[in-house]
């Protein structure tokens, strides 16, 4: 189980065991733990540990520290394989989820917060490198957006249970979070054993690589991680600090959510094969402005929770075009610099998520509005970069700026 196998030769195994049904299987287990921490947290840390503003900046600039530190990936695959990692991370979030509740005040659940993130940002990270190792070119927008479907479709079955079962059965944040950690840490524990480990056709290089030519990249990773953190934090927050949303209030929400990503999630996959990534990515941005901008109105102009609501839904299903990212780099990108880049790219994209959070946590006790007008700004420099983005990205076609001049190899 633990040999390697060729991709190539993966292809004589049962479908069940084979790369892309792992990827699934993975999809939908990393949910199972995170989403439902996520729906659970905001009505969490206001009842059982009475977090204003400030402490949940504080939370969540501690979450993204591990997501800054990802780069320690390229380290740690020097002597670990990355499919093993990644079962190993998944079961360091399962466990980690499992015991938040036994942590209600702001040092327990700054400790444990930081667990779960580590194992969740180190999953990522190794799982996006996975991803664009095994999928091939052609189908990879198309099985991105399955597998954001599959995803979806696993988290909706644990918002399912909360909403039905929250009131009627008395569920406790404790049960539910061990539960959820549970399911997640025994899906990691049996692919790590039921799969071969297989091995991608460009053994990948083990060291930080930092290309020139990836700048765009990286530059619409920063960007996308300093906008996505303001979303993460605030959004949900807003949704029980303002309007008073209860658990099975914002589990129900999320719900709404996930059900439209399992529906547009893989037309977004298709969309982005049809019209290219710069297409994909501008329609995003242009997106996320209109909608930062509105929850900003919902507190300069008093709008009520049905906007609120539909804003949140829009957010979800505009992100969802963000795999265009993904295939941008993949169609640019030195075959064995997936993995080291993976691992830059997400230090990238949570260098402004470490500070961030905290410090908008102040501005959120002044001036909520601004937190979002903010973010409508940063979406916009999102959308001038996307537009430098050529219609056929490939190895030394970057940047629209490579009909000009070559460019440089590093």
């Amino acid at each position: 189980m633990f040999q390697p196998l060729a991709l190539h030769e993966a292809r004589t195994l049962p479908l069940w065991r084979q790369p892309i049904a792992l990827l699934f299987l993975m999809a939908m287990a990393m949910p199972l733990s995170f989403a439902t921490w996520s729906a659970l947290l905001n009505n969490f840390v206001i009842e059982a540990a009475a977090f204003d503003g400030s402490d949940i900046g504080w939370l969540h600039t501690v979450r993204e520290i591990p997501g800054f530190l990802a780069i320690g990936v390229i380290f740690i695959i020097l002597f670990v394989r990355e499919q093993v990692l990644a079962m190993i991370s998944l079961m360091l979030l399962g466990v980690a989820t499992a015991i938040t509740a036994w942590f209600p005040s702001l040092g327990g659940l700054l400790f444990v917060t930081l667990l779960s993130s580590i194992g969740f940002h180190y999953y990522e990270t190794v799982n996006q490198s996975l991803q664009l190792q095994w999928l091939p070119k052609d189908r990879a927008p198309q099985i991105l957006g399955l597998l954001m479907a599959a995803g979806s479709g696993a988290t909706l079955v644990a918002y399912g249970l909360i909403v039905l079962l929250w009131e009627p059965l008395g569920l406790t944040y404790n049960l539910v979070y061990m539960v959820a950690g549970g399911a997640t840490f025994g899906i990691a524990l049996f692919a790590l054993f039921a799969y071969r480990q297989f091995e991608a056709p460009h053994p990948q290089v083990k060291k930080m690589v930092l290309r020139r030519r990836y700048w765009l990249y990286y530059a619409l990773q920063f960007m996308s991680g300093a906008r996505r953190q303001i979303f993460v934090v605030f959004a949900g927050f807003m949704m029980v600090e303002k309007f008073g949303f209860s658990v099975h209030d914002v589990a129900a929400l999320f719900m709404v959510t996930l059900v439209a990503n399992m529906i547009f999630a893989p037309i977004m996959g298709r969309v982005v094969a049809h019209f290219g990534e710069r297409n994909a990515l501008c329609v995003e941005y242009v997106g996320l402005i209109g909608v930062f901008l509105a929850y900003g109105g919902l507190y300069y102009f008093g709008w009520g929770v049905v906007l609120a609501a539909a804003l949140y839904i829009l957010d979800h299903l505009f992100f969802a075009l963000a795999l265009a990212l993904k295939t941008y780099f993949q169609k640019i990108a030195d075959p064995g610099d997936i993995a080291p880049t993976a691992a830059v790219a997400f230090t990238i994209n949570h260098i402004a998520a470490v500070f961030l959070p905290a410090s908008l946590g102040y501005l959120w006790l002044v001036s909520p509005g601004s937190v979002f007008l903010l973010a409508a700004g940063m979406a916009s420099t999102s959308l001038c970069l996307a537009l430098m983005i050529p219609r056929h990205p490939e190895p030394g076609n970057e940047t629209i700026f490579a009909r000009f001049a070559p460019a440089p190899a590093e």
